[in-house]
């Protein structure tokens, strides 16, 4: 079983990884971490984060693919994190994980950076979001409009 200690240690792995993934890329690297996503890789290991993730957050939004905890404030490489869901298994998402950063205007970073091929626009009902994935990585970064904290209205 791993500890509430070893839960911080692998988000702040996966926020840093994904913010040196993101400044290979992007201009402004001063892009703060908005939430981060833990992928499970068997309904074993999705239980026992699930375990942890509540000792060091609540559960305040159920979604299809997993819970969203709102945690206490964790320092990161990216600033301050308050956001984590934890993903069931998928196939489809072999990594680590992924970390959502904020950026300050949606429209410029769409014309400057989805022409380019890591980036893909994902698009869902009431958001969008730029993917950024790169093979020699081992998590993926995102791009939410509006950010993840600003559609549940937690600052």
């Amino acid at each position: 079983m791993i500890s509430s200690n070893d839960l911080k240690i692998k988000i702040k792995n996966i926020v840093e990884q994904a913010n040196i993934l993101k400044n290979q890329y992007l201009q402004d690297q001063n892009t703060p971490v908005n939430y981060a996503c833990i992928f499970s890789h068997s309904q074993k290991e999705y239980i026992e984060l699930l375990e942890v993730a509540q000792k060091i957050g609540k559960v305040i939004k159920q979604t299809p693919t997993g819970p969203l905890f709102h945690l206490k404030p964790l320092a990161t490489v990216s600033g301050t994190l308050k956001l984590l869901k934890i993903r069931l298994p998928d196939s489809q998402h072999p990594e680590l994980g992924d970390a959502d950063f904020t950026i300050s205007n949606f429209s410029e970073f769409i014309r400057e950076y989805l022409p380019q091929n890591d980036f893909k626009l994902i698009q869902r009902e009431d958001f969008n979001m730029i993917e950024l994935r790169n093979n020699h990585f081992n998590v993926r970064a995102y791009f939410s409009h509006p950010p993840l904290d600003e559609q549940l209205n937690i600052k």
